[in-house]
């Protein structure tokens, strides 16, 4: 079931490394086991297995989702008549890790990271990372036939997205200016490159956490990683009252309950959400008023 599963689905998977290590944690559980004979005790011992093992449950959730698609899979494009054990077995998440940095801590990251000799392009990944919200392997390979700097955006075609959908990222002042320093260094360094982020030899740039690990430090900024640069983009969003939707299309979340891990930070609009009710018992207690009938609402 696995082995089939696998060959006709593989060109969609954009990770297939991934699959590949699901498939090697689920084989020695359920080999040997024919696919009609699974039942959902066999996925609840699976299930202690793996949270045995110390595995998040995260990690134990795709590794069910990889075996419930397959089983989809032979019953849908296989006729296969069997049900899905997996159904409702996945684990509940803990609330995923959410960090981003004050103003004043991003400004002290970007000086930081302008001092690294090894890595020119730092300083502006982070300035393009905290004002667009792109993933870092979206900035990384960007080329330049998708950077429009007339109508300040740039396009993210699907291959290049988590999501697999195509999406146009808008240049805000402090992004374009990130983006006009790069052109300036690939008309210096290596004008035939095709990457917005390249080396002085023209090739994309790939790796960047040593220089980020070591700017972080001599800015005093703890417990920080290259994508809690997106987290910090949609945090200030989010605090200067952007709506959620708006907020979950610039960085092309798949649904809004991805978006939402943000609305916490917006206590202001929610106290504008509530005043309406002041303003409804106000109009309430005036109408009585008008009509003679008391205090009694």
């Amino acid at each position: 079931m696995m082995i089939a599963f696998i060959n006709a689905k593989r060109d969609e998977w954009r990770s297939l490394e991934r699959v590949k290590y699901g498939v090697q944690r689920l084989q020695p559980h359920f080999s040997g086991k024919m696919v009609e004979k699974i039942r959902r005790p066999d996925v609840a011992s699976y299930i202690e297995k793996r949270k045995a093992d110390g595995v998040a449950a995260r990690t134990v959730n795709r590794e069910l989702d990889l075996l419930s698609a397959a089983f989809n899979y032979v019953r849908v494009y296989r006729e296969w008549n069997v049900q899905n054990p997996v159904t409702g077995m996945s684990l509940k998440e803990p609330e995923g890790r959410l960090r981003w940095l004050s103003r004043v801590e991003a400004d002290a990251l970007i000086c930081e990271a302008e001092k690294e000799p090894k890595s020119p392009h730092l300083a502006d990944f982070v300035r393009l990372a905290l004002n667009t919200g792109c993933r870092k392997n979206e900035l990384l390979k960007l080329s330049w036939d998708r950077v429009d700097l007339k109508s300040n955006y740039i396009r993210l075609e699907g291959e290049n997205t988590k999501n697999g959908k195509r999406r146009f990222v808008p240049l805000n002042e402090e992004a374009r200016q990130a983006v006009l320093n790069r052109v300036r260094f690939r008309a210096e360094y290596c004008p035939g490159s095709l990457w917005a982020f390249a080396h002085r030899s023209g090739e994309r740039v790939q790796f960047m956490q040593n220089g980020f690990r070591a700017a972080c430090e001599r800015a005093g900024i703890t417990n920080f990683r290259v994508h809690d640069l997106r987290h910090t983009c949609a945090s200030w969003l989010v605090n200067a009252g952007v709506p959620l939707p708006e907020v979950r299309d610039l960085l092309g979340h798949s649904s809004i309950e991805m978006t939402e891990r943000y609305a916490h930070l917006s206590p202001e609009n929610l106290k504008g959400a509530v005043s309406v009710l002041d303003r409804l018992r106000s109009g309430y207690v005036g109408l009585l008023e008008l009509k003679g009938d008391g205090t009694n609402p």
